[in-house]
């Protein structure tokens, strides 16, 4: 449902725009907080900024605006001294944690990836790594199923991250791995990574065997 104003302010920063309602005492901040907290994913200001004018009429913000306004929300969360806060990465933005906790961040994300992986989550992975930056269209293609499933969980674990968007029709996402996917598997960089005439040799190792099919298919399409 589009939202109407009753007034609308000759000039909207003449107000703070974090407190400016647009209805249901909803602020344009907290429309703002709500998308990028429930995001998996970096959200691009322009894709705020249309999110925003086409649900409340009139409104008519720029990027550069909604840009200023997320920043206003960043130096919020800092002043209250919050554990997490907005970060920019790129022209995107997305909620994360704030660096001076990263050291019991990587105790806990040690422990949460020494669960096992999926087997389909496993296959993903190894696309990402040998074909990145990789979209999941092309990962989808690669695999002959939906892969939205796979990458969220890889997202989650911080095993793969947003690189920025394709310059193809309707610029889908790119993923690519992770400083703490390198960490994980200990590799210095992704050229580290076995050729696929290695494989088999790897999965020589004991608790590999289940593993074996999937990475021989999957050498295959390489």
């Amino acid at each position: 449902m589009v939202v109407q104003l009753v007034t609308i302010l000759p000039k909207l920063f003449d107000k703070t725009m974090t407190d400016f309602e647009i209805a249901d005492g909803c602020t344009l901040s907290s429309v703002v907080e709500s998308i990028l907290f429930a995001s998996a994913e970096p959200v691009f200001a322009s894709d705020l900024t249309k999110i925003l004018n086409k649900e409340v009429q009139d409104l008519d913000l720029s990027i550069s605006d909604v840009e200023e306004l997320v920043g206003q929300l960043m130096l919020k969360h800092q002043r209250c001294g919050l554990s997490f806060g907005i970060r920019k990465v790129g022209k995107a933005f997305q909620f994360a944690t704030e660096e001076r906790y990263n050291q019991w961040l990587r105790s806990f994300n040690h422990v949460n990836q020494q669960r096992k992986l999926s087997q389909t989550a496993i296959e993903t992975l190894s696309i990402v790594a040998y074909k990145q930056p990789v979209t999941r269209p092309e990962i989808d293609q690669i695999r002959g199923v939906d892969s939205g499933y796979s990458v969220r969980t890889l997202l989650e674990k911080n095993l793969v991250e947003v690189a920025g968007r394709k310059a193809v029709p309707g610029k889908p996402l790119m993923y690519r791995t992770t400083a703490i996917f390198l960490e994980h598997f200990g590799l210095q960089d992704v050229s580290e990574l076995p050729r696929p005439r290695e494989i088999d040799e790897i999965l020589k190792d004991k608790g590999m065997e289940e593993h074996r099919q999937v990475l021989e298919e999957l050498a295959q399409k390489m």
